[in-house]
């Protein structure tokens, strides 16, 4: 029921919205104001240093919508097949990637912050201690 409501307002408004428009645009036309004419033609440099700012400017905006910044840069890696752990049923939690982003090579397991980065000055459990203490043992 309201499409035809709608269609109705439509089709019976078309003859007003041509005269809206050609009303409007016939005052832009007549009440154009002298000082300005006078201005654009003593300093005729503005309307092309405005172009070239609508350039810039229009120019930034398409980069910036493409391809925003970022702070840090990354790059892809290579993840196995089975490279998350819940894929694999490891009990250690590593995710898996190929060396050097070759499929070909076999997987191995990704370094995580918790066995890479050392805190010092750090009191843990033995068995806390064992597990992620990554000086003084064989790989």
């Amino acid at each position: 029921m309201s499409s035809v409501i709608a269609r109705r307002a439509l089709l019976s408004s078309r003859t007003l919205s041509k005269r809206t428009f050609s009303t409007t645009s016939r005052r832009l036309v007549q009440d154009t104001d002298p000082t300005l004419k006078a201005e654009e033609k003593r300093n005729p440099e503005v309307m092309i240093l405005g172009g070239v700012m609508l350039l810039a400017l229009g120019g930034a905006g398409l980069y910036f919508g493409r391809s925003p910044t970022s702070s840090t840069s990354e790059s892809g890696v290579g993840v196995s097949k089975a490279g998350m752990p819940w894929e694999t049923g490891a009990s250690e939690g590593k995710y898996r990637y190929h060396p050097g982003g070759d499929g070909s090579a076999e997987p191995k397991d990704a370094p995580s912050a918790v066995n890479v980065v050392v805190v010092p000055n750090v009191d843990l459990p033995k068995r806390l201690h064992d597990k992620y203490n990554k000086w003084g043992k064989d790989y």
